[in-house]
C-alpha cells in the first residue's frame, strides 16, 4: 500500500487535476450532511479533504461522517482549486475531493484537544502523555528548531576544523560540582560508575592526545534541585582547543553563537559581544549573569555608611559586609507599605538578608523612610544624590555580607524588571562575563571550593599571589556567555602545568593520597607533553529555551522530568524488586527509615 504521494503541507494550485494519496491525522471535521470537510494534518501542514457525495462511494460518505479527530487515516483524491480559499496556511488555494478512505487507526478519546489549546493546558498532563503533547504545532516547532540548531552547531564546528569524539557515559565518581549518579556494577561487587556530570576530564585528555580541535553534543546528568532551567540530564556542547588563549575560544564560539542564533530566530547580530569582568557584573547586577536589557543597577553606599549614625548599616560595615542599594523607578505609588513587606520577606526568604530598609520619594520630593530619623539631612542627601534617585522613586538597600546583598537585590532587580515590565522581551542582549574568582568559600562545609572547576587556570596576573599563599580574589581566565540573563555557556583556559594543578588541588582541601585517587590518572597524562588549551561548554537546552522566548526549559527537551524529577509518562524512576537488587549486591533502606520515621 502506498500511504503517500505528498506530505500535508506540499500541494499547491499547480497539483491542480493530480491524482494524491495522503496520509495523517484527522485535525477537525465540517459535516454537511452532502460535504464533510477534513482538515488532515502531518508534521508539514494540513490539506482540507472534502468528502462529497457526488464524488465518493457510500460507504466512504459513511466513514468520514464518524471521524474523530487525531484517527490516522489514509485518501486518494483529485485535487481541485479551492472555493473559498484560506491564504493563512500553504495549501490554502487548493482542496482534495476525496474517492477512497482507509482509516489507519482510530484514536480514543482524548486527554486533552491538540488543535487550539496553546497556552491552557496543565503541564502535568501534558508531560503525562507527552506524545500527544508533541502533536501540537508549538512543541512539534520547538523540536524542529532543536534539530536546527544541532544541525548548524555541527555544520559550523565542521567548518571550523573540529573533530567530533564521544567521551564514556560510565565513569569514575569524582569530588566537586553538583552530586553525581551512580550505577552499580554488577561484575565488580561493591564498585560504582558515575554518570558524567560532563565530558571535562576527557576533553582534557583529547589534547593531550592531539586531537587539538574538539566537540560533543554529549549528554550529562547532575542530581541537582531542579528549577524552570534546570533538568537531572541535559544535552551539551562540549568544545575543547589546544594551543589557544582566551581571545581565540572567545572569537570562534562568538562566531559560533552568532551564526546559531541566526539559524533560529532569523536575526542578525551585528556587534562585537560586550565583555565585562565578573566583580563589576556582580557590583552592578548582583550577578554573574547579568540581564543588560535593563537598567536599575546596584548603587553603593558602603561608605556613606561607614560613617552615618544608623548603627545597623555602620556595624554590618565594620563587620566587613557592604550596603548596596537598587532604585524603583516611578514606584512611589505602586510600592506600598504591603508590597515593600512582600519584598522583604522574599529577600530574608530566598536570599538569607536579615531586612530591608527602604526611602520612598514622592512626586514633591517628601521622603517617607523609617530609617529617616537616624540620618542628617545632609546624610540623606547624599544617599539619594549616591542612588541618582529621582521623585516618585523608591530606593530599597540591604545590608549585609557580599553574598547575601547581591544575591538579594540581584533578585529583587530581575523581579522589579519583571513587575514593572522594564524587560523589552522581543530584544536579545549579548554578553560574556570574564575573570572568575578561582576559589569560593563555602560557610556550610567551612573550606574552600573551586568557583568553575579545579582545572581552571590562574590569570598570570594573580600567579605570585596564588604561589605565595593567597586564596581570595585569585582571578581565572574564564569566559561565561550570557543572553537576557541567562548564562548559556561557560568555560576557562586550563591548567597544563601538573605542578599548579597539584597546588589548586591542595588549596580545595584535597590531600596528596585523596588528589591521587581521585584524578591521579588525569594528573599523570600531564607529564607526557601536555599543550596549552582552554574549551566551553554550551547549556543546549537552556540556550534554546532563551531564543525561543519559553519560560521552561521543559519546552525544548522531548521527553523531561518534572520538578521532582519524575517521567509522569514512563512513571520514573520506579521501585525494582528484591532480586534485582541482590544481583547488585545492593540493599535499600528507604522502608526501614520510613517505619522509623512514621515511629
Amino acid at each position: 500500500m502506498i500511504y503517500r504521494t505528498h506530505n500535508l503541507g506540499e500541494l499547491r494550485k499547480e497539483n491542480i487535476g493530480q491524482t494524491v494519496t495522503l496520509s495523517g491525522w484527522v485535525d477537525t471535521t465540517r459535516d454537511f450532511g452532502g460535504l464533510t470537510f477534513v482538515d488532515l494534518r502531518d508534521r508539514e501542514g494540513k490539506t482540507q479533504v472534502v468528502f462529497d457525495v457526488d464524488v465518493a462511494p457510500k460507504e466512504v460518505i459513511e466513514t468520514a461522517q464518524k471521524l474523530k479527530n487525531e484517527t490516522v487515516i489514509r485518501v486518494v483524491g483529485k485535487v481541485k482549486e479551492r472555493s473559498s480559499k484560506n491564504l493563512n496556511i500553504p495549501t490554502g488555494e487548493i482542496e482534495v475531493f476525496a474517492a477512497e478512505l482507509t482509516v489507519l487507526n482510530n484514536c480514543d478519546v482524548l486527554p486533552f484537544q491538540i488543535t487550539g489549546t496553546e497556552d491552557n493546558l496543565n503541564e502535568n498532563i501534558r508531560l503525562k502523555y507527552r506524545y500527544l503533547d508533541i502533536r501540537r504545532p508549538k512543541m512539534l516547532n520547538n523540536l524542529r528548531m532543536r534539530h536546527k540548531m544541532i544541525m548548524a552547531i555541527r555544520n559550523y564546528m565542521d567548518e571550523q576544523g573540529f573533530i567530533d569524539v564521544d567521551t564514556p557515559l560510565l565513569n569514575k565518581s569524582t569530588p566537586e560540582g553538583a552530586r553525581d549518579f551512580l550505577v552499580p556494577c554488577r561484575i565488580n561487587p561493591g564498585t560504582f560508575y558515575a554518570l558524567p556530570q560532563s565530558p571535562q576530564l576527557f576533553k582534557q585528555l583529547l589534547m593531550i592526545g592531539g586531537v587539538e580541535k574538539y566537540f560533543q553534543i554529549a549528554k550529562c546528568f547532575r542530581d541537582e534541585d531542579l528549577r524552570a532551567d534546570r533538568q537531572f540530564e541535559f544535552t551539551q556542547l562540549d568544545v575543547e582547543m589546544s594551543f589557544v588563549e582566551m581571545e581565540d575560544v572567545m572569537n570562534t564560539i562568538e562566531g559560533l553563537a552568532k551564526s546559531v542564533f541566526t539559524t533560529i530566530t532569523g536575526e542578525k547580530v551585528d556587534y562585537k559581544f560586550p565583555i565585562m569582568p565578573y566583580a563589576e557584573a556582580m557590583s552592578r547586577f548582583g550577578s554573574d549573569k547579568p540581564d543588560v536589557r535593563f537598567g536599575v543597577e546596584l548603587k553603593d553606599l558602603t561608605d556613606i555608611a561607614r560613617n552615618c549614625g544608623f548603627k545597623a548599616f555602620k556595624s554590618v560595615v565594620e563587620a566587613g559586609g557592604i550596603v548596596k542599594a537598587i532604585v524603583v523607578p516611578n514606584a512611589f505609588e505602586k510600592f506600598s507599605r504591603k508590597v515593600l513587606g512582600e519584598y522583604e520577606e522574599y529577600a530574608k526568604r530566598y536570599f538569607g538578608a536579615k531586612g530591608m530598609a527602604y526611602i520612598k520619594i514622592a512626586e514633591d520630593g517628601t521622603i517617607t523612610s523609617p530609617i529617616a530619623k537616624f540620618f542628617s539631612e545632609d546624610e540623606m542627601k547624599e544617599i539619594i544624590a549616591k542612588t541618582e534617585a529621582n521623585n516618585g522613586d523608591v530606593v530599597l538597600i540591604i545590608a549585609d555580607k557580599a553574598k547575601v546583598v547581591y544575591g538579594a537585590l540581584g533578585g529583587m532587580r530581575l523581579r522589579i524588571g519583571k513587575e514593572l515590565n522594564l524587560i523589552n522581551n522581543d530584544e536579545f542582549k549579548f554578553l560574556w562575563v570574564v575573570d572568575f574568582p578561582m576559589f569560593t568559600y563555602d560557610e556550610d562545609e567551612q573550606r574552600y571550593k573551586a568557583e568553575h572547576h579545579p582545572f581552571t587556570s590562574i590569570k598570570a596576573e594573580d600567579m605570585d599571589a596564588f604561589l605565595g599563599g593567597q586564596t581570595e580574589n585569585i582571578r581565572t581566565n574564564t569566559y561565561d556567555m550570557v543572553l537576557n540573563g541567562f548564562e548559556i555557556g561557560g568555560g576557562s583556559i586550563r591548567i597544563f602545568n601538573p605542578e599548579i594543578q597539584t597546588k589548586v588541588f591542595d588549596r580545595l582541601g584535597l590531600s596528596y593520597e585523596e588528589a591521587r585517587e581521585k584524578f591521579g590518572f588525569f594528573v599523570d597524562a600531564f607529564k607526557y607533553g601536555a599543550p596549552p588549551h582552554g574549551g566551553l561548554a554550551f547549556g543546549i537546552d537552556r540556550w534554546l529555551m532563551v531564543m525561543l522566548k519559553e519560560n521552561s526549559i521543559r519546552e525544548v527537551i522531548p521527553f523531561p522530568k518534572t520538578n521532582k524529577g519524575q517521567c509522569l509518562m514512563s512513571e520514573a524512576p520506579n521501585f525494582v524488586d528484591k532480586e534485582q537488587l541482590d544481583e547488585l549486591y545492593l540493599k535499600t533502606t528507604y522502608e526501614e527509615d520510613k517505619k522509623t520515621e512514621e515511629n
